[in-house]
């Protein structure tokens, strides 16, 4: 198995909820951390965000969700993340403590990254969230922007993307991993996947040009990959539905990419012109 893939298994949560946890230690990198916590109705969470800011995205389910002295009660909107309208979120800034109480069965992402700012707590409703389409025919997806660089965070960028059966996603073939190049950024990533139906799965490659890292995983529902370097596509399998959430975090804020040119012709005209778009 890949030591990029964090599998889910079938076990069940610890008692505090917590199915999948990445850390900068664990991942052996820098700055990218991600949590995800089953809760079930009732149950409660208590959160210290420490030294990372934290975007606390509900995946599906609602929660009563307290920070100090401000209380947001019973928010949520989603059963499933593949009714695929844009979810509720709460950003908080370090050295916070969080109380999580699930109104319902609850399934709640933790976005992390390094950060010492003070900017304020605050909800994303689904309003605030972009919504766009990318690519054409077979390489279709739906994206929503929870957490763009557009929008007040020190280091984190959080986006939910949907693909269909069959279609490809994070294609053509992109990387963000060099810290000193004025058209790129460097920036780690975590992939939590999502299935409907749930025992799909889905094919994901991290590789660099060099091939010095060339990995190609097998991804179930609730896996996490990590992309330390190096490009990433995921390619959905005839049948099953795709979801996956992104955590993107490095020393500059902003998501600038470089394509693999041997692919980058399926972004033209001429790839759309054979979908009639």
């Amino acid at each position: 198995m890949s030591y990029l893939l964090s599998k889910s298994g079938k076990q069940a949560p610890k008692p505090n909820g917590e199915v999948q946890k990445i850390t900068p230690e664990s991942a052996k990198w820098e700055y990218v951390g991600f949590e995800m916590y089953h809760l079930e109705k009732g149950q409660t969470l208590d959160f210290n965000t420490e030294n990372t800011e934290a975007c606390f995205v509900l995946m599906s389910g609602y929660a009563t969700i307290s920070i100090d002295d401000t209380t947001f009660e019973n928010l949520g909107n989603r059963h499933s993340p593949f009714e695929k309208i844009p979810p509720y979120s709460v950003y908080v800034p370090h050295d916070k403590t969080a109380k999580i109480i699930a109104n319902t069965y609850l399934e709640l992402a933790v976005c992390r990254a390094p950060s010492q700012g003070n900017l304020p707590v605050r909800v994303i409703r689904p309003e605030d969230v972009g919504v766009v389409t990318r690519g054409f025919g077979n390489n279709k997806r739906l994206v929503h922007n929870i957490l763009p660089e557009t929008e007040p965070a020190d280091a984190l960028l959080v986006v939910e993307v949907f693909t269909n059966e069959g279609n490809t996603s994070s294609y053509p073939s992109h990387k963000h991993d060099n810290k000193n190049s004025e058209t790129e950024t460097y920036l780690e990533e975590t992939y939590y996947h999502r299935f409907l139906p749930a025992q799909g799965f889905a094919l994901q490659r991290v590789y660099t040009d060099d091939r010095t890292l060339d990995e190609c995983m097998a991804v179930y529902d609730g896996d996490v990959v990590q992309v330390p370097k190096g490009y990433h596509p995921v390619a959905t399998i005839a049948g099953y539905d795709n979801y996956y959430l992104n955590v993107m975090a490095g020393p500059v804020r902003q998501w600038k990419f470089t394509w693999e040119q041997d692919h980058f012709w399926v972004n033209s005209q001429e790839y759309a012109d054979k979908f009639g778009e």
